[in-house]
């Protein structure tokens, strides 16, 4: 039985120009993460992340604090940073945050415009999450998905691709045994549809279970033949060292 293991990345930008980048707070969950998983001696036999910027940092981070506690002879067949191809999956990126929040309101196709409208507003954060929320409201609904570059459909079949991506990837790694662990650190669009699909849920819940996916969180899946189990979700309790202050959902 290979077990499957769903990381969120780190805290993002959320509100600034370039959200593709882990905060500085990012950073120190991604790296919590590793130093839970080494303290615990939760053996990780392969590492794999999307393409996207905050997905390969948080693997960074990860494996700058975890690999100190392996042995030196079994680094090498988990993760090779300097070789990305070898573990950048694409198929695990999130969907297109821009994309979804512009085809919401036709005046959001700026950043000029959209600072115009949280101007207007005592809180400008909070503000912006009520527009977020409105523009995924319509993504899931489904009613409009050829407005989008990738609807909500397509979005959840290429999520589903990606469990299976990672599946036969695990099969045609040699040193990985029956009971190997492999770690994917991706978004939480992506780990919301697939535990959405694999409770047989709509996109509705699909959403909800994303909004309350927590920074490094881990969903475990395990495989075994041609069947999937979903584990757990949003395991996060290596946050918690040091209190409640580094757990976020952005």
């Amino acid at each position: 039985m290979t077990t499957i293991l769903l990381a969120r990345h780190g805290q993002a930008s959320f509100g600034q120009e370039n959200y593709d980048q882990l905060s500085e707070l990012g950073v120190t969950q991604a790296r919590m993460l590793g130093q839970h998983y080494a303290s615990t001696q939760r053996r990780i036999d392969a590492i794999f992340t999307g393409s996207l910027v905050r997905q390969q940092d948080s693997a960074r981070h990860f494996w700058e604090t975890y690999q100190p506690s392996l042995a030196t002879d079994s680094k090498s067949s988990i993760i090779n940073t300097e070789t990305p191809d070898s573990y950048v999956l694409p198929v695990f990126d999130e969907f297109n945050h821009k994309d979804v929040f512009i085809k919401s309101d036709p005046a959001f196709t700026s950043q000029a415009a959209i600072a115009a409208e949280l101007a207007k507003t005592d809180a400008p954060q909070t503000r912006l999450a009520e527009l977020f929320d409105r523009a995924m409201q319509r993504w899931h609904h489904g009613d409009n998905d050829a407005d989008y570059v990738e609807s909500w459909p397509q979005f959840s079949s290429r999520a589903q691709q990606a469990l299976e991506q990672v599946r036969s990837q695990v099969a045609n790694l040699s040193h990985l045994e029956h009971d190997s662990t492999v770690l994917v650190f991706t978004s939480g669009g992506v780990i919301a549809a697939i535990t959405a699909q694999l409770l047989q849920q709509s996109s509705q819940v699909a959403y909800q279970l994303n909004k309350s996916l927590v920074n490094t969180g881990v969903t475990a899946i395990t495989l075994r033949d041609q069947s999937t189990r979903l584990l757990s979700v949003n395991e996060y309790s290596h946050l918690f060292a040091d209190g409640k202050r580094f757990v976020t959902w952005r």
